[in-house]
Protein backbone atom coordinates (compact mmCIF):
# COMPACT_ATOMS: atom_id res chain seq x y z
CA UNK A 1 0.00 0.00 0.00
CA UNK A 2 1.44 3.24 -1.02
CA UNK A 3 0.29 6.38 1.36
CA UNK A 4 -0.25 9.77 -0.42
CA UNK A 5 -0.11 12.92 1.12
CA UNK A 6 -2.51 15.95 0.80
CA UNK A 7 -2.35 18.90 2.78
CA UNK A 8 -6.30 19.77 2.57
CA UNK A 9 -9.44 18.44 4.71
CA UNK A 10 -9.99 16.29 1.16
CA UNK A 11 -9.42 15.95 -2.21
CA UNK A 12 -11.64 14.63 -4.96
CA UNK A 13 -11.60 11.17 -6.39
CA UNK A 14 -10.64 12.57 -9.96
CA UNK A 15 -7.75 15.23 -8.29
CA UNK A 16 -6.25 12.20 -6.53
CA UNK A 17 -5.82 10.12 -9.26
CA UNK A 18 -3.91 13.15 -10.96
CA UNK A 19 -1.91 14.00 -7.60
CA UNK A 20 -1.05 10.25 -7.22
CA UNK A 21 0.31 9.71 -10.80
CA UNK A 22 -2.14 7.26 -11.81
CA UNK A 23 -3.80 9.47 -14.25
CA UNK A 24 -2.12 11.81 -16.37
CA UNK A 25 -4.77 14.19 -17.05
CA UNK A 26 -8.43 14.96 -15.64
CA UNK A 27 -9.51 13.17 -18.50
CA UNK A 28 -7.85 10.26 -18.30
CA UNK A 29 -9.21 10.07 -14.86
CA UNK A 30 -13.05 10.42 -16.04
CA UNK A 31 -12.33 7.37 -18.43
CA UNK A 32 -11.07 5.06 -15.37
CA UNK A 33 -13.69 5.81 -13.21
CA UNK A 34 -16.34 6.00 -15.93
CA UNK A 35 -15.22 2.43 -16.36
CA UNK A 36 -15.35 1.34 -13.22
CA UNK A 37 -11.80 0.50 -12.98
CA UNK A 38 -11.44 2.57 -9.41
CA UNK A 39 -12.69 1.11 -6.04
CA UNK A 40 -12.90 3.41 -2.72
CA UNK A 41 -12.46 1.85 0.56
CA UNK A 42 -13.43 -1.55 -1.58
CA UNK A 43 -16.68 -0.49 -3.72
CA UNK A 44 -16.28 0.56 -7.38
CA UNK A 45 -17.04 3.91 -7.43
CA UNK A 46 -18.16 5.75 -10.52
CA UNK A 47 -18.21 9.49 -9.10
CA UNK A 48 -15.40 11.39 -9.78
CA UNK A 49 -16.18 14.26 -7.60
CA UNK A 50 -16.21 11.73 -4.84
CA UNK A 51 -14.79 13.04 -1.57
CA UNK A 52 -11.83 11.25 -0.43
CA UNK A 53 -10.34 12.16 3.55
CA UNK A 54 -7.19 10.66 5.44
CA UNK A 55 -7.72 6.81 5.84
CA UNK A 56 -9.45 6.48 2.51
CA UNK A 57 -8.24 3.45 0.25
CA UNK A 58 -7.83 3.84 -3.35
CA UNK A 59 -7.47 0.54 -5.37
CA UNK A 60 -7.01 0.51 -9.41
CA UNK A 61 -5.32 -2.10 -11.37
CA UNK A 62 -4.23 -4.00 -8.21
CA UNK A 63 -2.60 -0.90 -6.98
CA UNK A 64 -3.71 -0.06 -3.50
CA UNK A 65 -3.60 4.11 -2.35
CA UNK A 66 -4.44 5.51 0.85
CA UNK A 67 -5.09 9.25 1.61
CA UNK A 68 -2.81 10.35 3.92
Amino acid sequence: MKLVKIETEYIRLDQFLKWAGIADTGSHAKILIAEQNVKVNGQVETQRGKKLRKGDTVEINGNVLQVD
